[in-house]
């Protein structure tokens, strides 16, 4: 199989730099870890990657001209996405601030496969990725049903490493008494982008 190494490393800075950019996703899954632990964190990248091979498959059928994007039907799925990620942040915020009862006043609510899975497919991030650049790199190989299987493939491992990596990092980082200050920076940070994503959302539907 002959693969293009030049458009391999490119996908690759450019899935990481994706992923480790601070971004909704990347946040759950640091809060998931800081309220319940490495296995919170697992199940919640589990989830992102469940959204990945979807969000994939569907790029794919766009590909091949079987599935065809609706650009009202596209803004409206980003702004259903953006108002999630505002909800999220809101419930994180909820949850820290409901008293001084340590990490484990938060670990049922905080992240989970169901959370990760729909944070992930509703990410605009995560949408315009795979509507529009991920195409891009399908002449990794000749063909192009290899192609995506080995740009998935990658994906997955690069998502997971990615992101337990940097919860990793910030959970040996942090001193304990931290995490609830960062659980809330966390909540914070999911409301300002869902902030975002609604107005720039909005303003492409009233140009439409």
């Amino acid at each position: 199989m002959h693969i293009d190494f030049g458009i391999l490393a490119l996908y690759v800075v450019t899935v990481v730099t994706m992923i480790a950019v601070p971004g909704p996703v990347a946040v759950l899954v640091t809060g998931a870890g800081l309220a319940g632990g490495a296995k919170k964190a697992f199940h919640t990248i589990a989830g992102t990657n469940a959204a990945s091979l979807v969000l994939i498959l569907l790029s794919a059928l766009v590909v091949k001209g079987i599935f065809a994007v609706n650009e009202t039907a596209f803004n409206l799925l980003k702004l259903a996405g953006a108002c999630y990620i505002g909800w999220i942040g809101w419930e994180i915020l909820r949850e820290t601030g409901a008293g001084d009862q340590g990490p484990v006043a938060v670990q049922p609510r905080v992240g989970g496969f169901s959370k990760g899975f729909v944070m992930a497919i509703s990410n605009p991030k995560d949408i315009i990725f795979f509507a529009s650049f991920f195409p891009q790199f399908l002449a990794i190989t000749p063909d192009t049903n290899t192609s995506i299987a080995l740009l998935t493939l990658l994906w997955i491992v690069l998502d997971f490493a990615t992101l337990f990596v940097i919860y990793l990092l910030v959970a040996r980082l942090l001193k304990p008494s931290v995490h609830r200050i960062m659980l809330r920076v966390s909540g914070v940070l999911l409301l300002v982008v869902a902030a975002g994503g609604i107005v720039m959302t909005a303003m492409d539907l009233w140009r439409a």
